[in-house]
Order: C-alpha cells, then sequence, then structure tokens
C-alpha cells in the first residue's frame, strides 16, 4: 500500500510522515512538497509537487491520499481541487482532508467556505474519503501567551475554542491514512476541553506567574489592535477577527473524543502544549 502526502515538508507534513515511519516501511510513503530538497526521508518517494500544476504522474503508485489544506489563505480551493482530480486520475482510491470543524455556509471564519468547497469536491470525486476537521492549533496560542505575559492583559474578540496539537492532528491522520474503517467519516479533531478568554487568561496568569485580566474587544477595535501592535496588513487583521468571531458564536467550541478513538491517546491539553 502506498501512502500519499501533500505538503509533506510542512509542519502538519512532517509530523504525519514521522508518526507513520513508526508503522509502515518509507517506501510506502510518497511525500508531495514544492521544496523536495527540504525533505530527507530515505527510502520514501519524494516528489515535486504545485497545486496549479498537478498531474496524474504526481500521484502515480499512490492508494491512500492525505491532502493537508494548502497556506495560500482566500486562493487555495482551486488548487484543491486540481490535486483531488489529479489524484483520483493517478488512482488514488481514498482521500483523507484536513478541514476544520463546522464549515458551514453560516460559519463567518473566513476560511470555512474554502474547507466546505474543498469537502463536496472530496464527495464528488468518486474517492472514498474521510473529513479530518481540526480545530484551532493549541500552538498558535503561544503568541497571544507572550504578549499576556507582557502586558497583563489578553485582548481577544474571541470566545471558546477546543485548542488542538499539531502533534495530535499528525497522529490521527496517520491513523486514518493507514487504513481502516473511515471511509465516509467527519472526525472533529479537538483538544480535551474548550477554552474561553477567561479560562486563557487564567491559564496563561499561572503559567507565568503574572497576573493576566480578559479584555474583550469588538471587532473593528481587535481589527485595529493587530495593524497598530502586531504589524499585520489590514487585510490580514481582518481575516484573523474571523477566528474570533467564530469562537465568540460556538463555531470552534467543538469538543470530540476523536483523537482518543483514533490513536488510543489521549490528546494533549493547552497547558501541556505551551509548557
Amino acid at each position: 500500500m502506498s501512502l500519499v502526502i501533500t505538503g509533506a515538508s510542512g509542519q502538519l507534513g512532517r509530523l504525519v510522515t514521522a508518526e507513520l515511519l513508526k508503522t509502515v516501511e518509507p517506501s510506502e510513503l510518497i511525500l508531495l512538497t514544492r521544496a523536495p530538497e527540504a525533505l530527507d526521508v530515505p527510502g520514501a518517494q519524494v516528489r515535486s509537487f504545485d497545486w496549479n500544476a498537478a498531474t496524474p504522474a504526481a500521484f502515480e503508485g499512490g492508494e491512500r491520499m492525505l491532502l493537508i489544506s494548502g497556506p495560500d489563505i482566500g486562493a487555495r480551493v482551486d488548487g484543491h481541487k486540481a490535486a483531488v482530480d489529479a489524484a483520483v486520475a493517478g488512482g488514488v482510491r481514498f482521500i483523507a482532508y484536513t478541514s476544520i470543524p463546522n464549515p458551514s455556509d453560516n460559519n463567518p471564519i473566513v476560511v470555512a467556505a474554502e474547507h466546505r468547497a474543498t469537502e463536496e469536491h472530496i464527495r464528488a470525486s468518486g474517492a472514498r474519503w474521510a473529513m479530518l476537521r481540526n480545530n484551532i492549533y493549541a500552538e498558535i496560542q503561544a503568541p497571544a501567551y507572550q504578549a499576556a505575559i507582557a502586558t497583563g492583559r489578553l485582548v481577544t474578540n474571541g470566545g471558546p475554542v477546543g485548542f488542538v496539537s499539531r502533534l495530535d492532528c499528525a497522529r490521527s491522520a496517520a491513523a486514518v491514512l493507514a487504513g481502516g474503517d473511515h471511509d465516509g467519516r467527519e472526525y472533529d479533531i479537538t483538544g480535551p476541553e474548550a477554552l474561553g478568554p477567561a479560562e486563557l487568561a487564567a491559564l496563561f496568569s499561572e503559567l507565568g506567574g503574572k497576573p493576566v485580566e480578559p479584555v474583550l474587544v469588538g471587532d473593528e477595535e481587535y481589527i485595529s489592535g493587530l495593524v497598530k501592535n502586531a504589524g499585520m496588513p489590514d487585510a490580514v487583521a481582518t481575516i484573523y477577527s474571523t477566528f474570533g468571531i467564530g469562537a465568540r458564536l460556538g463555531y470552534s467550541a467543538v469538543v470530540s473524543p476523536a483523537v482518543r478513538q483514533l490513536t488510543g491517546h489521549d490528546p494533549l491539553t493547552l497547558r501541556e502544549v505551551l509548557s
């Protein structure tokens, strides 16, 4: 059985590869990346790959694929679709895709529409499939933690989130990609608890040894703060703010047992990731 991973040189792709190598031979892996020179996995097939030039040849010999969503927010659906079509034409018969929880029409998080469109295309592709709906990465909270300790304030427009570690996402993806009965399944890949601003501030305060106050602000104020204090371009800050809007409305509060079901291990807590 040959397993394909797109985006194999990225953070998640590398972790999935490392997990798979615990149970499969390197020769069973086909690693697709824009930067093949960045990967050194002896025995694996490392192939140059670009969404915009996806061909069946890139997937030749592959049976099961992990499609890791691309990094170019706002401009990745066409690439996802091209990769799915080329993979199916190249012989791939099962596709697992890294999506997000609740990729519905009503979800205000800006990436929800992209994930929904990709999921719909995969379902219509003729391949068997599983959706890995990864919640917001716990590691992304590290800068927020550092800023909160420095200022004594956790400024946010958000709500509760079931933060999940990249490692747990990788372990879950490896388990699904390696085989088993996952056809037609939608897995919410989450941490063990949903933490809102008050819980986050308390955790940051405990870990940092300094008081941290949760400060809830409106979306426009949050955006302007990101532009002024974090140096984000306005368009990027606006995109970032939609994650807070979605969390505030409950779209990211999902907590699921899927990590334990797939891996046999409890997911890491945000405390453990930040520690």
